[in-house]
């Protein structure tokens, strides 16, 4: 049994749940699979993906863990935590196939605040399964050795990150072996987006929302309102609270464009998924800088594929500029030697009421060509909806 706890996931998939809970109770979605590295998997894979499906049933938050995120994630109420207590996961719901090209694909379908809880826990379960079957064994003294390096280069350049890697994690096994080392030598890691392991270790969960906050606000009310609307119904549901606002849904020239002056002042910062991180900055600073705000009272969160060098590049660049700090994932949970899943689920169709059906489909530009998602046909509307396409 691979997922044994409600709360190996990514503390964004609940803040996420619980947002669509408070605005839009009735909104259905899917959420589709897509592997960028057109991998084929084999009869075997299925076999034991399937299987392992079946176990998730019977994965529930215990006692313990309900106790711990009402303590530690106070802008979430303690209602929601006893909701998940009665939540089980229906592998009923999740269609696995494969294409006569041996492509994988999975899909899920329900109420938004329920099917987001499956994202996290099928890409870890993807990963896991594949390197199983492939019969690779870490050396763990290798991975050990490598997380020193890194720990070492934050700790003497006093450069802050935290760990995103659940959802393409070698393993577990292999995640909360780098956990345990960087609990006890990373001075400056501010904590682990996996709920269960920061219970374990006594970390802080990170996590604020996700792309597809913003696809459902753009299927939903239109590209040209989706970021501005989005970032009003955060504040809506959380008053002020995880406020770093994630920039490159429909790429950051569109968000940075229309980042109000009220949601620049009132949001911590923003997170840089794709693109040029050096373009970013200066763009993002000049935004601040026409509003009269400081740009160094503000944070930028960096999650675009890091490794430790890449963000002290980064690091360094920022000084004096604006503040800054890292998620750093599968550098962090899949630096075993093997070649990492370049996997992704995201939300793929929705509707805002389930007993009047209207699907709409959702999409994703990015700031990489190769991180967009959706059909051509809807990138090319939304590209010429934001004037970003002639």
């Amino acid at each position: 049994m691979i997922i044994n706890s409600m709360l190996d996931t990514d503390l964004y998939k609940f803040t996420t749940s619980y947002a669509y809970i408070k605005m839009f109770p009735h909104a259905l979605g899917t959420f589709k699979f897509v592997d960028r590295d057109n991998t084929e998997y084999g009869e075997d894979f299925i076999k034991m993906f399937k299987d392992e499906i079946q176990t998730m049933k019977n994965v529930s938050l215990t006692n313990e863990e309900l106790n711990f995120m009402t303590s530690t994630c106070k802008f979430i109420p303690r209602v929601y935590w006893e909701w998940l207590s009665s939540f089980r996961f229906d592998p009923e719901k999740i269609e696995v196939s494969v294409d006569e090209n041996r492509h994988l694909h999975i899909e899920v379908t329900d109420f938004l605040y329920k099917v987001t809880l499956y994202e996290v826990p099928l890409l870890a379960l993807v990963s896991e399964v594949r390197n199983k079957l492939a019969k690779h064994v870490p050396d763990k003294e290798e991975v050990l050795r490598r997380l020193d390096e890194k720990i070492k280069l934050s700790n003497d350049n006093q450069m802050t990150f935290s760990d995103f890697g659940t959802r393409r994690r070698f393993s577990m096994e292999i995640q909360e072996l780098v956990i345990q080392r960087l609990k006890r030598d990373a001075k400056y890691c501010t904590g682990t987006s996996n709920c269960l392991l920061a219970m374990k270790y006594n970390m802080r969960p990170i996590g604020t929302h996700p792309h597809e906050w913003f696809m459902f606000h753009g299927a939903q009310f239109g590209y040209k309102h989706a970021n501005y609307m989005a970032l009003e119904n955060w504040v809506n549901v959380y008053d002020g609270d995880l406020g770093t606002a994630l920039a490159d849904t429909y790429t950051s020239e569109s968000f940075i464009s229309n980042f109000s002056r009220k949601q620049a002042k009132l949001f911590d910062g923003v997170r840089c998924d794709s693109g040029n991180e050096l373009n970013f900055i200066e763009m993002l600073i000049d935004k601040y800088k026409k509003f009269g705000i400081d740009p160094t009272t503000k944070t930028i969160i960096f999650s675009n594929a890091l490794d430790f060098n890449k963000a002290l590049k980064i690091f360094n660049y920022c000084k004096g500029k604006i503040r800054c700090s890292f998620g750093i994932g599968t550098n962090l949970t899949n630096d075993t030697g093997f070649k990492p899943c370049n996997i992704v689920m995201k939300l793929a169709r929705c509707c805002m009421n389930g007993s009047n059906p209207i699907w709409q489909e959702c999409i994703k530009l990015s700031d990489d060509y190769g991180k967009h998602m959706g059909s051509s046909t809807e990138m090319e509307a939304c590209l010429y909806e934001l004037n970003l396409k002639n």
